[in-house]
């Protein structure tokens, strides 16, 4: 009976996930530089961290690129999206060992600069040029912005909601 209740619970947060992300894919960049949005979806991830374990914040990750990159009609973000998410999920798994709740604002930013860092690898490799990396500085900038508002938010939803 657990294991149903867990499975539930994790598909229940892999359609929290996926909504906010397409809900965000219709809103209009923020900002005139391509690729930079807000990362909503990664509220979900950092709750799935605090409450949860890495375990069930990779199956829904999984679940909302793999899903999302389809409902999208944009495979080809799959990979991009799929290094940044790997990327940020595993450097925010590691802080959050260590850090615990409390700094879950500061391992949103890390986590959102190692996202921006997975994907401008894979932009490198896909492109076959060092140019994209003159790029990486404006990702820094709204990384650190867009992780401090996810970590900000995931700090004051958790406490809301059950321990799964």
């Amino acid at each position: 009976m657990k294991s149903v209740k867990k499975l539930t619970t994790l598909a229940l947060f892999s359609t929290i996930a996926l909504t906010i992300f397409l809900l965000e894919s219709l809103i209009p960049p923020l900002v005139p530089i391509p690729g930079i949005k807000l990362g909503l979806a990664n509220i979900v991830t950092l709750i799935l961290l605090a409450n949860g374990t890495w375990r069930d914040a990779l199956v829904v990750l999984m679940a909302r690129i793999l899903l999302g990159s389809i409902f999208a009609g944009q495979m080809m973000s799959f990979f991009y999206s799929l290094a940044g998410g790997l990327a940020c999920l595993l450097v925010m798994a590691i802080l959050h060992h260590f850090l615990g709740k409390k700094l879950l604002w500061f391992t949103s930013i890390i986590g959102a600069l190692a996202h921006n860092t997975g994907q401008i690898i894979v932009a490198a490799l896909v492109l076959g040029s060092g140019y994209v990396f003159f790029y990486y500085p404006y990702l820094i900038v709204s990384g650190i912005i867009t992780g401090l508002f996810t970590g900000l938010a995931a700090l004051y939803l958790q406490p809301r909601l059950p321990k799964i």
